[in-house]
């Protein structure tokens, strides 16, 4: 009996001895995925507290944290270089992302601080667009309500001013397509050449898919899918250089005077326009319909040749039955800000809406909709416009 108990007391002795030394394992690993690993994280105070040494290792630290960053402010940084057209560059300044890993069959995680470099300004905040008082405390630094049959100005927010308009270029580069009245079921292919080596964003549409000219013209419009846009150009008679010629012959031919493209995606701050000739542009595109179906559509599948893509319209308020939305398209880049144009119809009246340099991701949805709100109250309430302070913009 005395052996027994013997041989239960050296089975608990070594089971107790196992779970401390895995205790301790985990402790010792959990600590090495702790410490820090960015520049901008605190160094480790082990021997610090003490020695000159340790002091003298974080001067250089900061130093070149110091420089990094200036170097970053001076030239285009990466968190520039990289802004990504419609709603997908990175908003935050700090992420923090959960490592997993696995010691003694046990889960463990650390939550680790990821630093991001502040989004540059926009060209209208640059210019104090965004200091432009309105009563209805847009936070979009353009905007621009007309009647589209009879072209009554019904609010206007900075509506000369030339700013970048990012995606919405792709109206234009739609009705460049439409006019050239080339075959729609002819099969276009995505190169090399459709890539974007200006902003490097990436696209769901690899090199080698093959899809239709309609369905390219279908995803451009509704999901403001870039590399479609960029084929579509290609394949134009005369290639890309003689479509951005069409694409600026007939912005003049609609009298957009304040109006420029260098490229037919709209990732570049180089195609400026303004509200007011912006209104011209939707006004022209609402006549084709197939514009006007493909950019208010809610989703549309394509088949590339590899897979098929399942795409979302890029605007929420097409999906929302509140409203009548005849055409829309959407658009971001760092410098141009999120921008927002629609054709609506509000209580039986045709509207052309323009909002341009909207901070926040969602804002130009929420200003579009105080807008028709102020509409649906008569549109009555006081307010203070660029045109009424006879400001007349960049």
């Amino acid at each position: 009996m005395k052996t027994d108990m013997f041989s239960s007391l050296k089975v608990i002795h070594g089971a107790a001895r196992s779970t401390a030394l895995s205790v301790a394992v985990s402790l010792v690993v959990a600590a090495a995925f702790a410490s820090p690993v960015s520049t901008f994280a605190a160094t480790p105070a082990t021997t610090a507290k003490t020695s000159k040494h340790a002091k003298a290792a974080r001067k250089p630290a900061a130093a070149t944290a110091k420089v990094s960053s200036q170097s970053v402010k001076a030239g285009k940084g990466a968190a520039a270089k990289t802004a990504a057209a419609d709603d997908d560059a990175p908003r935050a300044n700090v992420k923090r992302k959960r490592v997993t890993f696995t010691a003694s069959g046990r889960h463990h995680s650390v939550v680790r601080r990821v630093a991001y470099e502040p989004r540059q300004p926009t060209v209208g905040q640059a210019f104090g667009l965004h200091e432009t008082p309105d009563a209805l405390m847009l936070r979009s630094s353009v905007a621009y309500v007309i009647d589209q049959n009879s072209g009554e100005s019904l609010f206007d927010k900075n509506s000369r001013a030339v700013v970048p308009i990012a995606s919405i270029t792709k109206l234009m580069t739609s009705m460049v397509v439409l006019d050239s009245k080339e075959p729609m079921t002819d099969q276009i292919e995505v190169t090399d050449e459709d890539r974007d080596y200006e902003k490097n964003t990436g696209s769901r549409l690899s090199v080698g898919s093959v899809l239709s000219r309609e369905d390219m013209l279908h995803i451009a419009l509704m999901a403001s899918e870039n590399r479609a846009a960029a084929a579509l150009s290609r394949y134009f008679p005369g290639g890309r250089p003689a479509f951005l010629a069409a694409m600026n012959a007939k912005a003049k031919q609609l009298g957009m005077t304040d109006t420029h493209f260098e490229n037919p995606t709209g990732l570049t701050s180089q195609n400026v326009s303004s509200a007011r000739d912006l209104v011209k542009m939707v006004n022209a595109a609402y006549q084709y319909p197939m514009i006007r179906k493909f950019s208010t559509d809610h989703s549309y599948e394509v088949y590339t040749g590899k897979r098929t893509l399942a795409y979302n319209s890029t605007n929420a308020l097409v999906r929302n039955p509140t409203w009548d939305i005849g055409l829309q398209k959407t658009g971001f880049i760092n410098e141009a800000g999120e921008c927002l144009v629609m054709q609506a119809t509000i209580h039986g009246r045709p509207m052309i809406i323009v909002l341009l340099d909207s901070s926040g991701k969602y804002s130009r949805f929420a200003d579009a909709t105080r807008l028709r709100t102020w509409l649906d109250n008569g549109g009555d309430q006081p307010r203070i416009t660029s045109a009424d302070a006879g400001g007349a913009g960049t």
